[in-house]
């Protein structure tokens, strides 16, 4: 291979390395990396809105950021665990429970604290193209 043809491979690979690492951390800043989306579907008779279910498994020492969804978030507690909330006692996060976080509502801020995962099932009901995770201060 000659030169210039080298020299436009590694330009090529160094792009798409670029590439791929910035969608990565784009991601990041909008989405919780431990998630794992089951289904999206467009919410019928709700231009612009869209449904998203996912499971998230958080392991001892997890944190879950303080943040916001625009719009609903439907939970389900699949398998419980112990949460400490930022600067306060350690509280149960128990299996069964249901919770509803309103459209920027802000949730979470804490860490998983017990030696059991903590296990999620989300339906967000969400601005489509709009951050899933809205993280805040």
């Amino acid at each position: 291979m000659d030169r210039s043809t080298l020299r436009t491979a590694a330009c090529a690979i160094a792009l798409f390395a670029l590439g791929a690492t910035t969608t990565l951390v784009a991601q990041t800043l909008t989405d919780s990396p431990l998630r794992k989306e089951q289904k999206r579907a467009d919410l019928s008779g709700a231009p612009g809105m869209e449904v998203i279910e996912s499971i998230t498994e958080y392991q001892k020492g997890d944190r879950v950021e303080l943040h916001l969804h625009h719009g609903l978030e439907a939970a389900y507690i699949v398998q419980g665990s112990m949460v400490q909330p930022d600067g306060k006692s350690p509280v149960m996060q128990a299996t069964g429970t249901v919770l509803l976080n309103l459209r920027d509502a802000k949730h979470g801020g804490y860490t998983v604290v017990g030696d059991t995962p903590l296990t999620i099932f989300t339906v967000h009901i969400v601005d489509k193209g709009a951050p899933l995770y809205d993280y805040q201060k």
